[in-house]
Order: C-alpha cells, then structure tokens, then sequence
C-alpha cells in the first residue's frame, strides 16, 4: 500500500471553495494510485469562528489566566470540526472517508497542556481503515495523555501530527499544503519576489521554522528527519511543484529525488514581538545562586527565553512580548533590578553550510550597519546568526540582508 499523508493548514480550509480545492488534491492522490491519509488544521484564522485563536480569546473572556485542560479540551474542538466536515465532504465526492479525532487514530502523548509531546501512537485503527478502502481524516493538532486526559501540541502541532503519522504508517511522503507554493528564501510579504527553494535539507527547514519560517513547525521536520520520511512542501492551488525536504543529498520523493546541498546561507527569517530583559542587582550570579533561581522561575512560569547572554553581574535574554506579565511576575519575588523593553524583532540569516565558513557574521553587521540599523543584541549557531532590532527597522533589515547574501538567485 503506498500511503501519502496530506496536511491542510487552515488557510487552505477557510471557506467552502477552498475546501473543495483541498478535496481535489486528496482525489487526485487516489488517482495516482496512493491511500491518503488526511490530516486537518482548524478552519481559518483569528476572528473565523473556528479558528484556535479565536477559541483562545473565547477561553480567555471567562478567564484570562486560563492555562491547562479546560483550555485544551476546547482548543481541540477547531481541528475536530474540520475534520468531520472534510470527511463527509470527501464522502460526497464519491471518496469513502471516515474522521477521526487525535485519540481516536492512538496518539498518546505528556500531560503538558498548550505544548504536549507525543510518546507514542499505536496505528492499529488507521490500518483497519485503509485496508477497507476508507480514507482516516484525522483532527491535527492534539492527543491524549494516558490518564484520558484532551492536550494539545502547541503551534505548528498539526505538522507534528502529520509527521508522527508518516513515521508510523511508513509513508512514501508527507505534503503539507499552504497558502504559498514552498519555503520561501524570505517572508513575501517584506520580500514579494523571494524565490521558492525547490529542495531544502531536514536541518536547513528546521532551522528556519526555529527561526521564525511558519511553512513547516520544526518539530515535524525532526520527526521526519529520524525515519527519513520526505516531506513536501506544497500549494492548495497546484497539483505540481513546492519544495521537497529529505535527507542528505537526495530527497527520495518518488518525484524525481532532487539535489540537496548545504549552501552558506538558505534564507532570512524573522520573529516579531520579543523582549529584550536586563537583570541585575547581584555582583556575582553564579557565586549567589540567582542566576540559576532566574532560569527557574521563568520555566516554571513557562516563559521560554531566547539570546541568552550570562555574566557575572547581569543577565540579558529574550522573551515572547505576550509573556513579560508572566516574566515580572516571575522575578518579582527575586527582588532584583528587572528592566523590560518591548518592541523588537529576531532577525536570521539561516544556513546550514556557514559552519565554519569565515566573515558571514562581519558582512550581517556591516549590512546593518549600513542602513543605520541598531544591533540590540545577537547570538549564532552552526547554522544561523540572529540579530535583535527595533521592530521598525524589521522590513529594512530583511530586505538588506536578503540583498546581501544574494537570495533572488539562491
């Protein structure tokens, strides 16, 4: 049985049109000879009435603190609806089809609300439903700890279902269908001629998707990358083309296995509304104890930090501008000098070729610095360097760097 599975994010389910061109593509792998297996976001974004945002604000009328199961109980019915309405659609095409929640397709996962991980998935109802030449349409985006208890994955988690699935199903492939025909070498909203990357490495995507990308959460990449299940990057409304993601120099897609190289620098990313904290008041941290206290609180809080720059007498981190109430609250017990400005972008050049690659981080700030361009902040890997600017300067500093590094011919 050769098994494709196919991930429509929201923006492809949005509306009624929409939906029956996302049916198509579940038709026309039928056709080719493949038992899909579908995998479905909530429909639409914030403001459309089942979007998960829109069921967060919902939440969060009642109670603005709210935080575990409750929150995650309602959260999972987005992807429930569009999954039941996608199955009696494809039914009505002529496509058996049946819907199935996260638990009810096996997902077993931690008991960690709005950020759950799978620990296992147990496969044995999506067999029985494609031996009977039915079609599972399963609910992204959640599961179910093993005390019977709703939790959901957290951002991008309908990619990680989808992934997880492909692993265990062995598939051929995994397509995600978006809004735009493949990982772009920068957003096309600030960079509206970016070209489509035709193939990418695991570790190319991953970075960018930590980095700020939204085509593919990276947690789904790494899930794929350990069983070297390829996925493909795809648009709603094409049959063909989109980017292919696979391992090493080949991407086995049954679709031509297209080169893969690591090349110095893929594309520029960018993560909007960050903080920038500065803690001090203590001659030695480490000596005092307090700076392990300050990671501590913040985790417990689960305020996730970024650009962490430890010294002896002060710390400076960055944090999600949506989480500095948690974050003071957090430190006040401390009762050190917390100073908070909001206001910034994470700015990424990504690629997984500049290891030890000499003067790619002297051209990031002579580019910046040449259009008058404050550097807040930076930190580097194997595999980017990141700049924190004033959220002002995100346009200008995407466009320099994207002309820099000379991604229109990538």
């Amino acid at each position: 049985m050769r098994i494709v599975v196919q991930k429509f994010g929201g923006s492809s389910l949005a509306t009624a049109e929409l939906r029956r061109e996302a049916m198509q593509r579940v038709w026309e792998a039928v056709e080719k000879g493949f038992a899909p297996v579908v995998v479905t976001s909530a429909m639409g974004r914030i403001g459309d009435p089942y979007a998960t945002d829109t069921l967060l604000e919902l939440m969060r009328e009642n109670n603005p603190k709210a935080q575990g199961m409750n929150v995650d109980l309602l959260l999972s019915c987005g992807e429930i609806i569009s999954a039941a309405l996608f199955a009696e659609g494809l039914c009505g095409m002529g496509l058996p089809a049946v819907a199935l929640t996260g638990w009810q397709c096996g997902i077993t996962t931690d008991d960690v609300h709005l950020g759950a991980r799978v620990l296992e998935v147990h496969g044995e109802r999506l067999w029985q439903i494609l031996r009977q030449g039915r079609i599972p349409v399963v609910a992204g985006f959640q599961g179910v700890t093993e005390d019977g208890v709703v939790t959901t994955l957290g951002r991008g988690g309908s990619d990680t279902t989808a992934a997880v699935l492909g692993v265990v199903l062995k598939a051929e492939r995994v397509e995600i269908y978006t809004d735009v025909d493949g990982v772009k070498t920068a957003d096309p909203q600030l960079v509206p001629d970016a070209p489509t990357l035709q193939v990418m490495s695991y570790r190319e995507v991953m970075e960018m998707g930590h980095m700020g990308a939204k085509v593919l959460h990276p947690r789904a990449a790494e899930i794929a990358m350990e069983e070297g299940i390829p996925v493909q990057i795809r648009s709603l409304q094409h049959s063909t083309g989109g980017t292919f993601i696979g391992h090493g120099v080949k991407v086995r897609t049954g679709l031509g296995g297209e080169q893969v190289s690591d090349r110095v620098v893929t594309g520029i990313t960018h993560l909007g509304k960050r903080a920038q904290v500065k803690i001090g008041g203590v001659e030695d941290f480490h000596a005092s104890g307090l700076g392990a206290q300050v990671f501590k609180v913040l985790a417990d809080a689960q305020v996730s930090v970024d650009l962490i720059n430890l010294a002896v007498d002060s710390i400076l981190l960055v944090i999600d501008q949506a989480k500095v109430p948690l974050a003071q609250e957090a430190l006040a017990p401390l009762e050190l000098d917390v100073q908070i400005k909001t206001g910034f972008t994470k700015v990424s050049v990504v690629g997984a070729g500049m290891h030890g690659v000499p003067g790619v981080m002297a051209r990031v700030v002579n580019c910046l610095s040449s259009e008058d361009i404050p550097i807040y902040q930076t930190s580097d890997s194997h595999a980017n360097i990141s700049c924190l600017v004033s959220e002002e300067h995100t346009a200008r500093a995407v466009q320099a760097l994207y002309r820099e590094f000379h991604l229109d011919s990538i």
